[in-house]
Parts: structure tokens; C-alpha cells; sequence
């Protein structure tokens, strides 16, 4: 075979003393760019989410949900396992105090709002929203719309970053995005992936319409934080997970971003 066949496609023979002036050469400086981490020399997305983490919250609430339909009250052998220590069982209509956490996000600080999911805020009695640094506010329900499971608080105005919307009509398959919030209680936690899937139905029996599906790790907690793009914007709200032992799996649906803003709209009065 010639040799210039064995050498198609390497790199050109350099000289000796050309392969030392290439091997010194300078590097160049990076681009400017919000996922190159300065003081690294390396892509990162610290950058990113040093602007964009503040904004999401941890959601803490109170609430108190009946006894009623509780199915220890009507199973026989339980109340016979009560009667044998002379326990006297609770009556159908006492209340029981429930504890649970969700997570949001800060969509207009100067107005004090946050969005969550409507099922975190469900029979609410207290709400309680955390920022990132550690400073806690008394949240009051503004609205909740079961039909997108998408709930506007209202908290204090304050010094705060807050996130802007984009145009989930926009997302392709395959788009990079990023999920924030509060998974098992554990604090902020970001994870990453891509669209995997857009329009999903059939979700919840399909009372939440169409979603968008994820990879990023979506588990119980992080319902009600945002699905975000590389520009820090919000194109989703985080609202249900399919996981045989109730963690993920890499499914994970988050509702548009475009029908959160019309939900909202309508939460709140606005055209």
C-alpha cells in the first residue's frame, strides 16, 4: 500500500522543532459563556444554578384530613385487637394533624408569589415556605387549580431572585433540562436530563392533560419545584413520577410551562 494511504486521515507529520513551538503555544481564553466555570477552566453548570437555585423553595405544610374513610375504623379484627386492651377506637369525624413537604418556586418576588403543586397544598391548615438561605415565611393560598395541579402562594414581598417562563411549545425531544427541588425532605437537590417525551397523556387517568416526560430524577418532594432549560428558565413545574417502589425510574412529567401561565393567570384575576 503507497504511503500516503497508511497516513490518510492522521495528523500532519510536524518537524521536531514545529512540534515544540505547538506544544507551547498558548491556549486560547473560552468563550464567555454562563456554563464555563471561571476559576476551573472546565464546562460546568455552577454557574447557572448559582443564579437560578435561589428562587426555588421548600414548601412545608400542615394540614388535617379526616378520619372517616380511614380503613382501620371499619376492619373488624382491628377493632377487636383495640377492644382487647380496652384502647377505645377514635371516632370517624376526630381530624388527624398530617406533616408533608413539597417544593416551588419564586416566579415574582416584588409580589411575594410562589407556584407549587395543588396536590403539596391539598387540606392545608399551614403553609410555610423556606428559601435557599434558610430564611422561612407564612405562605397564604392565593389560588389552586386542580385541573393543571398548579397552586399560587403569596408570602412577603422581598429581596429575591425570580424565575421567568418559557415557551414550552418550543421543547423538543431530546432538549436539556434541569430539575430543582426537595426530594424525600433531603434540601435543595438538582438533577439533570432531557425531554424525553412531550404531549404525554394518560397520566393520573388523564385528569393532568398533557405533559411533559423527563429523565431528570423527579422523586416524591421535588413535586411543585421547576423543570428548567440551560437558559434558566422555567418550562415546567414538577408534578408526578411513575416508580414501581415509589422513586424514580427515569419517568418523570412536569406540566408546560405555557399552561402553568394561563393557570395562573386565571388563579390571580389576569388576562
Amino acid at each position: 500500500m503507497p504511503l500516503a494511504g497508511l497516513l490518510a486521515g492522521c495528523a500532519p507529520l510536524i518537524p521536531p522543532t514545529e512540534q515544540g513551538s505547538a506544544a507551547t503555544a498558548p491556549r486560547p481564553a473560552p468563550v464567555a459563556s454562563p456554563y464555563w466555570k471561571a476559576n476551573g477552566g472546565y464546562p460546568s453548570l455552577a454557574p447557572l444554578l448559582r443564579r437560578v437555585t435561589p428562587a426555588v423553595v421548600n414548601v412545608a405544610v400542615i394540614s388535617e384530613v379526616s378520619l372517616e374513610d380511614h380503613p382501620f375504623l371499619t376492619d373488624p379484627a382491628f377493632r377487636q385487637f383495640l377492644e382487647q386492651f380496652d384502647i377505645e377506637p377514635p371516632a370517624p369525624e376526630e381530624l388527624r394533624r398530617r406533616e408533608s413537604v413539597g417544593s416551588g418556586v419564586i416566579v415574582d418576588a416584588r409580589r411575594g408569589l410562589v407556584l407549587t403543586n395543588a396536590h403539596v397544598i391539598e387540606d392545608a391548615r399551614d403553609i410555610t415556605v423556606t428559601l435557599k438561605d434558610r430564611r422561612s415565611f407564612k405562605a397564604r393560598l392565593i389560588g389552586r387549580d386542580p385541573g393543571t395541579d398548579v397552586a399560587v402562594l403569596r408570602i412577603m414581598p422581598l429581596e429575591a431572585p425570580d424565575l421567568d417562563f418559557a415557551d414550552s411549545n418550543a421543547l423538543e425531544v431530546g432538549d436539556f433540562v434541569l430539575a430543582i427541588g426537595n426530594p424525600f425532605g433531603l434540601g435543595q437537590t438538582v438533577t439533570s436530563g432531557i425531554v424525553s417525551a412531550v404531549g404525554r397523556t394518560g397520566i393520573a387517568d388523564d385528569s393532568l392533560g398533557e405533559l411533559i416526560q423527563t429523565d431528570a430524577s423527579i422523586n416524591p418532594g421535588n413535586s411543585g419545584g421547576p423543570l428548567i432549560d440551560l437558559a434558566g428558565r422555567i418550562v415546567g413545574i414538577n408534578t408526578a413520577l411513575i416508580g414501581p417502589s415509589g422513586g424514580n425510574v427515569g419517568i418523570g412529567f412536569s406540566v408546560p410551562s405555557n399552561r402553568v401561565q394561563r393557570a395562573v393567570r386565571r388563579m390571580l384575576g389576569e388576562r
